[in-house]
């Protein structure tokens, strides 16, 4: 329903906070929860899914549209990839990268991201000696697919237009022409959640 949409939304927007992928992760100050991205923000979410993923927001709200598309293991492989990416100790390589292996890419992986034969081989021959990139080339892949599919839908989904409108544009019948079947309800007010 709408209001478990909304309550799982903002649930996941709230813990957007520990999701900061900048440099500044450790300085990062809480944000209160009346700031919204701004406007210039938002629209350079347009611009691209990397854009979008690399702004914590962004990537909060992505990752909440996947979620009501039953594809959020797309943008959970990505982001465990990166974190992987900054493992600095040897030894936590290997058992990094085989959860990561076994949660996503093996054969009984329990949120199998949809990869090629080739690709999906590449990558459990790179697992015999796992390095910082031995993930890459199937990040990539899943990039590309999230970014010429599920991308392109969610800049037409309330998830990005309630952002995208100006703070008190309203949201009546003449600005909301959405089908309510896949979507929040207009007046879930996402955007004062999203902060």
């Amino acid at each position: 329903s709408a209001k478990d949409m909304k309550h799982r939304l903002g649930f996941l927007l709230q813990k957007s906070d520990s999701c900061d992928y900048s440099s500044s992760q450790g300085k990062k100050e809480k944000i209160s929860s009346s700031q919204r991205p701004s406007q210039e923000e938002v629209r350079k979410w347009a611009d691209s899914l990397e854009n979008l993923i690399h702004h914590d927001r962004g990537l909060a709200a992505f990752r909440a549209f996947l979620k009501s598309e039953y594809s959020e293991e797309n943008i959970e492989f990505w982001v465990s990839c990166e974190e992987y990416k900054k493992t600095k100790s040897p030894a936590k390589l290997s058992p990094k990268a085989r959860k990561i292996y076994d949660e996503f890419i093996s054969v009984q992986a329990t949120k199998e991201v949809n990869l090629d034969s080739c690709t999906r081989e590449k990558t459990s021959h790179n697992m015999l000696e796992p390095t910082l990139s031995c993930f890459d080339e199937a990040q990539r892949k899943i990039f590309t697919l999230m970014e010429k599919d599920s991308y392109r839908r969610f800049l037409k989904s309330p998830y990005y237009l309630d952002l995208v409108s100006p703070p008190g544009a309203g949201c009546g019948p003449e600005n909301c022409k959405r089908n309510h079947t896949h979507s929040l309800d207009c007046n879930s007010n996402i955007i004062s959640q999203c902060a």
